[in-house]
C-alpha cells in the first residue's frame, strides 16, 4: 500500500513507458521483447520470415546451377582446344597424287591447245623471262587472230628494249623510253603516234625468242595427239578461272615471223636438238591456257600468264597499216571524189609535207618540206635516226630524182626525230640523180607528186576504212601501180591529206600533207654527163 498518498500509475501509462523505453534502447528494432500483442508470435532479433527464407533458399540453388555450367563450359574449351593443338601437331596433308602419262582426253585437250588459242582471239599477257640482274618483264596483250603483239618491255634486263614493243607477222617497230621506271605496265590502250621506229630482231635473241614463243601459242590445226611418253599430268591447281590440270610436254613450234633458233621448236611442231621437254602448261576445262612455266636457250627461266579476260581489240600504228577495216569497193559518192583528185589538187596548187617512213633494216626516216602539185616538184630535207648529223636533201621534178648529203645545219637543222625544212636557195654541191625512183623514199615522193595526174593511177581503187587526220574524217583508198601498193587518205572535201607506202620489210611510211601557199622550187644543179639511175 502506497502510504505517500500519491495515486498509482494506470496500467495504461505502465505500458507506454516500456514501449517508449524500448525504443529509445533500440530504435532499429520497432517491436521489442514486451511488444506482445495479442494473435501474433512473437519474433526474435535474429528470426527470418518463413517466405524470405525459402527466396534465398532459391536463389542459392540457381548460383550454384550457374557455376556448375560455367565449369563444365570451361572444361570443354580446354578439352577442344588441347584436341586442336594434338590434331594440328600430328597433322599432316595428304600426299599429292603422283604424276602419271596422260589420258587419251587429256592429250587430245593438250593437242588442241593452240587452236583453243586462236578460236579466242586475244589474251593479256605477262611475261618474266630470265632471272636476277637478267630479268626481263612483259606485260600487254597478244592477238592471235592476226599475230599481233602490243607490250611493254621493263625489269633490270631491258636494256635498250626498254619501252613500247608492237610487232605484227614479221615486222617489229619499237618506241624506245630509256627514262622509264623498271617495272612495266600496261601499255596505253591507244597506243601514242609518235617516235615509232623499225627494229630488226636477230633471230634466237632474248626478245626475238620470247616474242616467237607468244605467237606460237596458236595454230589453226591441232598439234599432234602426245604418245604416253611425250606428255605427263602433273598436278591440279585452283584458280580463279577454276581448276586447272597441269602438264608437262614440249615447247609449240616457233612462229614463222623469224627462223628457228638452235634449241627451239622447228615450224613442224618438233623440237630440235638441245630443246627443254619440261614446259609445263596450266589448262582449264576448255583448253585454255593459263600459264606456261619452260626454258629458253639464251633466255633462261621463263613464265607466261595469260589473262582471258583482259583482251581488248587492239590497235596497230600506223607503222603496221593502222586499224583493221572491211575492204570493199568505193561508193558512187567516194568514185566521184576519187575521180576528182587529180584536178581538185592542181587546183590547190601545193602543201607541205612530213615524212614518216620505215623503209630499210634499222633505217627509219623523218623528213619535212614542200610539194607543189601545180609544177610537179617537191623538195625534201631527210634525216636517218641512226645517222642524227646528217641530212639528205631530196628535190623532185620534170627532169627526175635527185639527192645530195649535207651536214644537219646546212640541211635545215632541227632535230633527227623532228627534221627542220631544207634550206633556201638550194645548196650546190654533187647531186645525185636518176631519172626513176630508186628505193622506197623515192617512190613515196614521186607517188604524192603524181597524185595529180590521171595516168599515174592503175588498179582498181579499195576504200579500206574510214579514219581521221589532223581532226578531219578521211577515206583510206588503197591501189597498186606497176612499182608500189599504195594509200591514199582523201578528205570529204576531196583533198588528199596522206599518202601510204608500204615498204620493202612490209612496213607502211607516211607522207602528210597540209595545203599551203608553196614558193617556187628551183632544180638543183646537175652534173653533166652522169650516167642515169646513179647515186
Amino acid at each position: 500500500m502506497d502510504t505517500s498518498g500519491a495515486p498509482a500509475p494506470s496500467p495504461d501509462t505502465d505500458t507506454r513507458d516500456r514501449t517508449t523505453r524500448a525504443g529509445t534502447a533500440d530504435p532499429g528494432v520497432r517491436h521489442g521483447v514486451g511488444d506482445r500483442r495479442p494473435g501474433r508470435a512473437e519474433v526474435g532479433e535474429h528470426d527470418t520470415p518463413a517466405g524470405e527464407t525459402s527466396h534465398r533458399g532459391g536463389s542459392a540453388r540457381a548460383s550454384r546451377r550457374r557455376r556448375t555450367l560455367l565449369l563444365l563450359l570451361a572444361l570443354t574449351a580446354v578439352t577442344s582446344a588441347a584436341a586442336l593443338v594434338l590434331g594440328l601437331l600430328s597433322w599432316a596433308p595428304d600426299p599429292p597424287a603422283p604424276a602419271r602419262p596422260l589420258t587419251v582426253a587429256e592429250a587430245e585437250r593438250l593437242a588442241a591447245m593452240r587452236v583453243t588459242n586462236l578460236r579466242d582471239l586475244r589474251a593479256g599477257v605477262r611475261v618474266t623471262a630470265g632471272e636476277g640482274a637478267a630479268r626481263t618483264d612483259l606485260v600487254g596483250w597478244v592477238d592471235w587472230s592476226r599475230a599481233l603483239l602490243y607490250l611493254d618491255v621493263g625489269g633490270p634486263g631491258a636494256g635498250a628494249d626498254r619501252g613500247l614493243v608492237q610487232s605484227s607477222g614479221p615486222v617489229l617497230v619499237v618506241r624506245p623510253d630509256p627514262t622509264a621506271v623498271p617495272t612495266p605496265a600496261a601499255p596505253p590502250l591507244v597506243p601514242p603516234a609518235d617516235r615509232w621506229r623499225l627494229r630488226h630482231l636477230t633471230p634466237g635473241t632474248s626478245l626475238a625468242s620470247v616474242l616467237d614463243l607468244l605467237l606460237g601459242l596458236a595454230a589453226d590445226r591441232p598439234d599432234p595427239v602426245p604418245s604416253a611418253g611425250d606428255g605427263r599430268w602433273i598436278a591440279q591447281e585452283a584458280a580463279a578461272a577454276g581448276t586447272l590440270d597441269v602438264f608437262q610436254g614440249s615447247l609449240p613450234a616457233a612462229s614463222p615471223t623469224t627462223a628457228p633458233a638452235a634449241g627451239t621448236a622447228t615450224a613442224s611442231g618438233t623440237p630440235s636438238a638441245g630443246a627443254d621437254l619440261s614446259a609445263r602448261y596450266w589448262l582449264d576445262r576448255d583448253g585454255r591456257l593459263h600459264k606456261l612455266v619452260t626454258r629458253l636457250p639464251g633466255v633462261g627461266p621463263l613464265t607466261v600468264l595469260l589473262d582471258r579476260i583482259d583482251r581488248p581489240t587492239l590497235h596497230p600504228v600506223d607503222a603496221l597499216g593502222g586499224r583493221p577495216g572491211l575492204p570493199r569497193a568505193l561508193t558512187e559518192a567516194e568514185q566521184r571524189r576519187w575521180d576528182a583528185l587529180p584536178a581538185r589538187l592542181r587546183g590547190q596548187g601545193g602543201a607541205t609535207l612530213t615524212l614518216t617512213a620505215p623503209v630499210g633494216v634499222e633505217v627509219n626516216l623523218r623528213g619535212a618540206g614542200w610539194l607543189s602539185w601545180a609544177a610537179r616538184t617537191a623538195y625534201v630535207g631527210v634525216a636517218d635516226l641512226g645517222v642524227p648529223d646528217r641530212r639528205t636533201l631530196l628535190h623532185r621534178d620534170a627532169a627526175g630524182l635527185s639527192r645530195t648529203d649535207v651536214p644537219a645545219d646546212a640541211g635545215g637543222g632541227g632535230t633527227a626525230e623532228t627534221p627542220g625544212r631544207p634550206p633556201f636557195p638550194v645548196p650546190g654541191g654533187t647531186w645525185r640523180t636518176s631519172r626513176s625512183a630508186r628505193d622506197d623514199l623515192d617512190l613515196l615522193v614521186d607517188a604524192a607528186v603524181a597524185a595529180a595526174d590521171p595516168a599515174a593511177r592503175r588498179g582498181a581503187p579499195v576504200r579500206v576504212r574510214e579514219d581521221l587526220a589532223d581532226g578531219r574524217t578521211v577515206d583510206v583508198v588503197e591501189f597498186r601501180t606497176n612499182a608500189a601498193r599504195l594509200r591514199y587518205w582523201i578528205d570529204r572535201d576531196g583533198l588528199l591529206r596522206r599518202v601510204e607506202l608500204r615498204t620493202g620489210p612490209g612496213a607502211w611510211a607516211q607522207l602528210d600533207l597540209s595545203p599551203a601557199v608553196v614558193p617556187r622550187l628551183p632544180p638543183p644543179p646537175r652534173a653533166a654527163g652522169r650516167p642515169r639511175g646513179t647515186r
